[in-house]
């Protein structure tokens, strides 16, 4: 099958684990190699949808899987017979310094890396599998709740829904968490950094979308105010908080609620 990268490495399936593969492939938009792990159910329905999830800072390609387990999630709602088969697709974020942000930047295209080559990769390793073109999601943590956020709105014709959680909900706040100046992250139209700003210019067309946050998260605050702000403009989403902080235990238990939340649109 044809594909428009220069290389494309994918694991043996014989050395799968649970359902979890690799693949590694080398994109201009990133100027080198990226990796992505994917989870393909133990039953597969075609066309399948796929779940693009974004980690945050610090993380790579494995951290849903190996710190929170979203593999074993997925399998077990399938299995309940709660969601129908999918696909999940987690990407590193091109691992510039504490964190891409997922946009682009310092002669990096990290949102083309989301937007396209990921999808695009998935695809090609896996050539016997139909993958439903109009049924891709995309979710994230803290910096990958931004970038999920952003991109679904930026964007809302390539998501059928997209969601976040202890979502980082302006640039400005990345400043929380890397070390790198936030200065590096800067747009030449600083409109199209913020969240709040692609959700309003694209109101009409917005596929559904959620978010939530922990009570004891310290960017509970941001998250309120997106909220409200959504409220202020009349556009249609769903917001929840729960008990917990900025931390694995609170992703790995509520990552379960987007996919049910997606499961609804497919």
């Amino acid at each position: 099958m044809a594909h428009p990268f220069r290389t494309l490495e994918v694991s043996d399936p014989r050395f799968s684990n649970e359902g979890v593969h690799y693949i590694t492939v080398k994109t201009p938009n990133l100027q080198g190699r990226g990796d992505i792990s994917v989870f393909l159910p133990r039953k597969i329905s075609c066309p399948l949808p796929l779940v693009i999830l974004l980690h945050g800072v610090y993380g790579s390609h494995w951290a849903w899987t190996m710190k929170a387990g979203v593999h074993q999630t997925a399998q077990r709602l399938i299995d309940e017979n709660r969601i129908k088969p999918i696909a999940l697709a987690m990407p590193s974020d091109g691992l510039f310094g504490d964190g891409s942000g997922y946009l682009p930047h310092s002669g990096h295209n990290f949102e083309k890396w989301i937007l396209d080559d990921v999808p695009a990769a998935v695809e090609a390793a896996f050539p016997s599998i139909e993958f439903d073109p109009d049924a891709y999601f995309i979710a994230g943590l803290s910096m990958g709740g931004y970038g999920a956020m952003r991109l679904g709105a930026r964007f809302p014709q390539r998501f059928r829904g997209f969601a976040g959680h202890s979502s980082i909900t302006e640039l400005e706040q990345m400043s929380q968490f890397v070390e790198e100046s936030v200065s590096d992250y800067a747009q030449n139209e600083p409109r199209d950094a913020s969240v709040l700003a692609q959700l309003v210019k694209n109101k009409n067309f917005l596929p559904p979308f959620r978010f939530d946050c922990g009570l004891q998260d310290s960017l509970l605050d941001a998250n309120r105010a997106l909220h409200e702000k959504l409220l202020e403009h009349h556009i249609p989403h769903e917001y929840q908080e729960f008990p917990g902080g900025h931390e694995w235990d609170y992703w790995e238990k509520y990552i379960e609620k987007t996919l049910l939340f997606f499961d609804h649109f497919r």
